[in-house]
């Protein structure tokens, strides 16, 4: 089996992806955009060959390192990337290369636009907000509308876009006039305003959208807040097996299952967010409940995959590998499950606790600490603690002390 990966030099840890696929006795080809020199030795040692491009986003010359690779090797099975910036030039390569084992173009609209997902959600049985599409002035009458009905404030982000340093709240009728006041560089989807954080749905599914593994991944601090504010961040890793302590965990998996097939994922991660609501709002949903955000055909950014594996003990990375090669999950899925969190600190804020302070107390149970690459230290912070727990309060009590501000 010959598998094209795209971009496995980044994010760095790719490289664990592409090992477990060698692993599985499938040939993995590499195409990338920095030098030889610079590849990651682990990576350099799984792949079977790379092709180096000076510009990811020049499609041709994408194409044409997947064509040298099927003149050399044989048909190509597998184009991924597993990378949101990726997708829809990862399905116009398949299409290009006449790959069926993932998604053309012609079914991107609901993989990449927030409005057209919604229609998948509900299908999938899920809440979802009420929005509009909006793009300069002349939406402008719609959009005092649109707030009226739904009430202020109204939350606006990219219909198509990644992360969240585009995403504003707009809190008034000034806000809205200033915000439409010239014509957007893309459209923007404005939808009302829930109050809540986010929780995922995560996992990875066979070719016919049955969910193989699933996990859920809890953010009670908002990645805008994160970056708009500059503060530090935590998030913690669920298994479906452990008590869920906001939110109906039965309810969460049964609505995440329909929700992968409603989408039509197939062989692949899915990273699927959703708000769970912190206060009632009347006529559409109560605290407690979840309502869909988005839906990702990846799995989560940074290095929640390992955060994942320490929380179930298991490999991500395996269970991927599993799907390509057998269509199935082969790991030992019985193995005891924690609770795996996750708390960052950022350079600009002063601490209590010294990180020997942190290693003397914490120890035992920590799996992973280091600094965040540039490209996210925005989004989630310069200094990280991975750490699994059996209990969800000694998870708590972890973050606390690791995050605690100096008096």
């Amino acid at each position: 089996m010959n598998f094209i990966f795209i971009s496995a030099n980044f994010p760095i840890r790719n490289f664990k992806w592409v090992e477990a696929l060698k692993g599985h006795g499938i040939r993995v080809f590499v195409i990338g955009d920095s030098p030889h020199w610079d590849l990651h030795p682990r990576l350099r040692n799984a792949c079977v060959e790379y092709y180096f491009v000076p510009d990811l986003s020049n499609f041709d010359d994408v194409l044409a390192g997947c064509r040298y690779f099927e003149r050399k090797y044989g048909k190509i099975d597998y184009i991924e990337s597993n990378n949101e910036w990726w997708l829809m030039q990862d399905a116009k390569l398949r299409e290009a290369m006449n790959i069926t084992t993932g998604f053309w173009p012609q079914d991107m609209l609901k993989i990449k636009a927030k409005s057209a997902m919604k229609e998948c959600f509900r299908k999938g049985g899920a809440k979802t907000m009420r929005y509009l599409l909006v793009n300069g002035p002349e939406d402008l009458e719609n959009a005092f509308s649109f707030a009226k009905e739904v009430g202020y404030p109204v939350f606006v982000k990219p219909d198509v876009g990644v992360g969240a340093s585009d995403s504003f709240s707009l809190a008034s009728e000034t806000d809205i006039r200033n915000f439409l006041k010239s014509p957007l560089s893309e459209t923007y989807i404005m939808e009302e305003y829930i109050e809540g954080s986010i929780v995922s749905y995560d996992g990875f599914c066979d070719s016919h959208s049955n969910v193989v593994f699933s996990t859920s991944d809890h953010f009670p601090v908002a990645v805008a807040t994160v970056v708009n504010d500059n503060v530090d961040d935590m998030y913690y890793t669920n298994p479906f097996s452990l008590p869920f302590y906001d939110l109906n965990a039965e309810e969460f998996d049964r609505v995440g299952r329909n929700v992968v097939k409603a989408f039509g994922i197939r062989q692949r991660p899915f990273h699927i967010e959703f708000f769970l609501l912190s206060k009632d709002r009347p006529g559409f949903a109560n605290k407690g409940e979840f309502v869909a955000l988005e839906c990702n055909m990846r799995t989560p950014g940074g290095y929640t995959p390992d955060l994942m594996d320490y929380a179930n003990s298991v490999s991500c990375y395996e269970i991927y590998a599993d799907i390509i090669a057998y269509d199935e999950n082969r790991q030992d899925m019985n193995k005891e499950k924690y609770y795996a969190f996750a708390s960052s600190r950022k350079d600009v804020i002063s601490y209590q606790h010294t990180q020997q302070d942190i290693m003397e107390r914490y120890h035992p149970y920590i799996c992973m600490m280091g600094r965040y690459p540039e490209h996210l230290a925005l989004c989630m912070g310069d200094e990280y603690y991975y750490a699994k727990f059996k209990n969800f309060e000694d998870g708590i009590a972890f973050d606390q002390f690791v995050r605690e501000r100096a008096k």
